[in-house]
């Protein structure tokens, strides 16, 4: 019997949002992960990086200031650092983990590049918030530099950057390779480095990508078994946050339409996931769905919790 293959799409609180959060919250995600592995899937990890790409974003912008002959670094190269950064974390909390239940197994990272539209209409309304609180004063040297800014009442202004959709993956051959090779690989953080393409370069693109949006991306190219997708709720809930509320243990792509219509999901929350699934399964009818949270996963793949979709 061939091995099971997962694309697992980890959220914030597997991965906490601080240095020190984020060394003791792999430890147990580490955990969760090698249950899967022990169960016989192959897996492929993607995972979220908004505070840690804020701070480090922060950080380099704190950096130039202090030290004027530094130059700031751009967008790009804040995602590629957490990248770097998160998946070191991941991969030797992993394999630690591993190696504890006696699996020997290579854990590694890939940086990963994805393209993006340069006229995609994001471009035009950037919408996610990042990096430190600024004066008003800081707030008018960004604009003019043509950056976006949006003004938090009683905080200060804060940068804004868009969200496009993502087109490739540059490195999905090696990704693929390493995935058939039954290596544990993780890949896509944060959603990728954005990146156009111009003339066979690529330049880097002052934007993020949606993490939600490649997992499914990332799930359909690697025409994977599984997508699995770890937030901070067991299942999708039906009327989310009223007394009513209701977990949805199975529904269809359809049904997931139907419920999109409805407004039943929030935009910034379980809206994306949504989406990414229906566009996992519209590129793989054969594929599932689950989405749950990390300490309701081992219970979750083997029926007992989350929600499952299906085409």
């Amino acid at each position: 019997m061939s091995k099971k293959k997962a694309v697992v799409s980890l959220g914030h609180e597997a991965l906490g949002y601080t240095t020190l959060e984020q060394w003791d919250a792999v430890r147990v995600t580490a955990k969760t992960l090698a249950d899967l592995v022990e169960a016989d899937y192959q897996l492929t990890i993607t995972h979220s990086n908004g505070p840690q790409v804020s701070m480090i974003h922060k950080a380099m912008t704190e950096l130039r200031r202090v030290y004027i002959d530094y130059t700031p670094a751009p967008m790009c190269v804040c995602s590629a650092m957490s990248q770097g950064y998160v998946g070191y974390d991941i991969q030797n909390a992993l394999r630690a983990e591993l190696l504890s239940r006696g699996i020997s197994k290579t854990v590694s990272t890939i940086l990963t590049q994805v393209t993006v539209d340069p006229y995609d209409e994001a471009f035009y309304e950037p919408t996610k918030v990042i990096g430190r609180y600024m004066s008003r004063e800081d707030a008018e040297v960004e604009i003019k530099k043509g950056n976006y800014v949006v003004e938090e009442p009683g905080k200060g202004f804060r940068r804004v950057v868009a969200a496009p959709k993502p087109i490739d993956i540059v490195e999905i051959d090696a990704i693929r390779t390493l995935a058939e090779a039954d290596q544990v690989v993780i890949a896509c953080g944060g959603g990728g480095i954005p990146v156009i393409e111009q003339n066979h370069a690529l330049k880097g693109a002052s934007a993020v990508i949606e993490k939600d949006s490649i997992a499914g991306r990332l799930a359909g190219d690697l025409n994977v078994d599984e997508l699995i997708i770890i937030t901070s709720v067991p299942a999708v809930y039906r009327h989310f946050g009223r007394d009513d509320q209701e977990p949805i243990a199975s529904m269809s792509t359809a049904e997931a339409k139907a419920l999109i219509e409805q407004g039943e999901f929030g935009e910034g929350t379980m809206l994306p996931k949504i989406e990414a699934s229906i566009a996992f399964l519209e590129k793989n009818p054969r594929g599932r769905v689950l989405i749950t949270s990390l300490a309701t996963a081992a219970d979750a793949v083997k029926g007992r919790n989350g929600t499952v979709i299906t085409a």
